[in-house]
């Protein structure tokens, strides 16, 4: 038979159950309106409060693990955002390859990338620039290798950013040159809220390797990458 103080102390964990609860929710909730709010602003305001609203939300979903996969998978964070870019470059298959597998020289017209050195005949050592002033690293490993017509990488476990992708040469219709598609998969914390803000301080993955292959496409046909540094705007 349950006692009244067994009923008590059922009431009691019930109520801190659903106070657990609403307070997990109310979190993750105000943070998420915090972050939105923050990031439309575009000033260091809004930055800020982007990151404290980022903060409680995570802490609100942390709490709960099956919390933090739901949340995860409701603002994109457990999904990788991939990207294509293809460019036709007036050069053979097999001198765009050569340089590109030149890692070393890859940030010559890769902007976000401040450096790569090549540890061995298969890993690198990656960093780039990351959205206000910060840098991610990591370490990567060629996957597949086809001479003068495919370079596959992925990366290490532990690195800043999980990426993979491909770049791919080959011939282009009616002999114009080579087509370079470059095919890239990454993930990174926040995931697509992390795009949103990427995308609001000018680093949109897309737009950003798009511009890159055109940058190649200068250094191999001209040998310089044109600039428009100094020069009076119109």
């Amino acid at each position: 038979m349950e006692t009244e103080s067994n009923k008590i102390t059922s009431s009691t964990d019930a109520q801190q159950v659903g106070v657990s609860d609403t307070e997990k929710w109310a979190s993750i909730i105000g943070g998420g309106a915090m972050v939105l709010a923050g990031l439309q602003q575009r000033s260091l305001r809004g930055i800020l409060t982007a990151i404290a609203g980022g903060g409680l939300a995570y802490h609100g979903a942390t709490t709960d693990k099956s919390l933090t996969d739901k949340v995860g998978d409701a603002v994109g964070a457990n999904k990788a955002i991939k990207v294509e870019k293809t460019v036709t470059i007036n050069r053979s298959a097999e001198e765009l390859y050569n340089y590109w597998h030149d890692f070393e020289r890859l940030p010559t017209f890769m902007k976000h990338l401040q450096s790569v050195t090549v540890q061995d005949a298969r890993r690198s050592h990656w960093v780039a620039t990351a959205p206000l002033g910060q840098t991610v690293e990591w370490d990567a490993d060629i996957i597949n290798d086809l001479p003068n017509h495919l370079i596959a990488w992925a990366s290490l476990e532990g690195a800043d950013v999980d990426n993979s992708g491909f770049v791919r040469f080959q011939p282009a219709p009616g002999n114009r040159g080579t087509e370079v598609k470059v095919v890239l998969e990454y993930s990174v914390p926040g995931g697509a809220l992390a795009a949103v803000a990427a995308k609001l301080f000018g680093e949109e993955p897309e737009q950003q390797i798009g511009d890159e292959l055109n940058r190649f496409k200068q250094l191999m046909e001209a040998g310089e990458i044109a600039t428009t540094d100094g020069q009076p705007r119109g």
